[in-house]
């Protein structure tokens, strides 16, 4: 089972070429852009950067599709609850259930924010390969040993991954049916579970001392530069007018 988020970081696109130090400058604040927006006539503008972003980057639309769908199904979840919960104004009726207008506004806003955030998000760590994105946060600033979870978390999920469907396969065999949950099988999730964070414990110790032994830590390591080049310069510049023009935008349509 495979995780990878760079596995098209060898396209040729502007968004590919641009230095990582400055994408990652600028699409974050980008993404805090999107998030700090809550008045609905900023949407299609918020939609048509990120449309952009995206066909510069000349991802694959199935890329996209694939990463959207696990955090898409769980968030379709809280939007159907949510015109059901939130808001005064009646819109309509199902049995001793209201939809409210307020609600489905905000559930709208939910898909907005969390569509575009999320494609900024798969352009900025798709378009560099993991090592070289993880090497900018270093330039910029991310200590070190904050630098080193994220490789590390990156490295063995994939691994991680292929022991649960090991473990799952082994209990599909041995009779166990998730569709039948009852007490023994909840204890036997939660078994799952336990054994999962002791084999992810023990290996971390394991990748730990053996960096240990190979002189992990003992001088602290420097941080590289990044080229100042004119083309990378002006596109910050303009993602960061964007992300300014968006949050002053929503300012003013809020006051």
């Amino acid at each position: 089972m495979k995780f990878w988020l760079d596995e098209y970081a060898t396209l040729d696109s502007p968004l590919h070429r641009w230095e990582p130090c400055y994408k990652l400058i600028a699409l974050l604040t980008l993404i805090f852009a999107f998030a700090f927006v809550t008045n609905l006539w900023l949407i299609p503008a918020m939609v048509l950067v990120t449309g952009v972003i995206f066909a510069m980057s000349r991802l694959p639309l199935g890329f996209l599709i694939s990463r959207l769908r696990y955090p898409g199904a769980f968030l379709l979840m809280i939007v159907l609850i949510v015109p059901f919960l939130s808001g005064q104004t009646a819109l309509f009726a199902i049995g001793p259930l209201t939809m409210h207008t307020e609600g489905v506004l905000l559930a709208i806003m939910i898909i907005a924010r969390f569509s575009t955030i999320l494609t900024v998000s798969l352009v900025l760590f798709g378009t560099s390969p993991f090592l070289h994105t993880v090497r900018a946060m270093y330039t910029l600033g991310l200590p070190g040993i904050l630098t080193d979870m994220v490789l590390f978390f990156y490295r063995y999920l994939s691994d991680l991954a292929e022991s649960l469907a090991t473990m799952q396969r082994a209990m599909r065999l041995r009779g166990f049916q998730l569709q039948r949950l009852n007490q023994q099988n909840l204890g036997q999730l939660a078994a799952l579970a336990g054994t999962m964070l002791i084999r992810s414990q023990e290996q971390s110790e394991r990748v730990y001392h053996a960096m240990l032994l190979r002189g992990y830590g003992k001088a602290p390591r420097p941080r590289d530069g990044f080229d100042l080049r004119s083309n990378d310069a002006l596109a910050l510049y303009g993602i960061l007018m964007i992300a300014a023009t968006i949050v002053s935008a929503n300012i003013v349509l809020t006051t």
